[in-house]
């Protein structure tokens, strides 16, 4: 099964949200939380998609977007509709938790 939750790095972060709604994940590999929301975030793209693209940023290769955000704790979920921050997560949710807080904010 194809993952529905692209990487992305400093390098395609801008151009990734520039158009559309994207959720992106800023995460790291050490994160206990992020590694338990992996799967639900994969339950949440399958869910969205068509409406949201779901991707992930790994907060210790990518400063560059992680620090231009002023995200401190991860795991951090931000909503950007072309290319501005509508919503913004910290920490663990559930499915539906996220889901109603992501369509909520479209």
């Amino acid at each position: 099964m194809e993952e529905m939750v692209k990487k992305i790095d400093d390098e395609s972060f801008t151009k990734t949200i520039a158009t559309g709604n994207v959720l992106v994940d800023f995460s790291a590999e050490w994160c206990g939380p992020c590694k338990m929301l992996a799967p639900v975030l994969e339950s949440l793209a399958g869910q969205l998609q068509g409406k949201v693209r779901c991707v992930q940023i790994d907060v210790d290769q990518s400063p560059k977007a992680t620090t231009s955000y002023q995200i401190t704790s991860v795991p951090t979920l931000v909503l950007f509709v072309n290319g501005k921050e509508t919503q913004r997560i910290v920490g663990l949710k559930d499915l539906q938790t996220l889901s109603k807080t992501v369509l909520a904010a479209l």
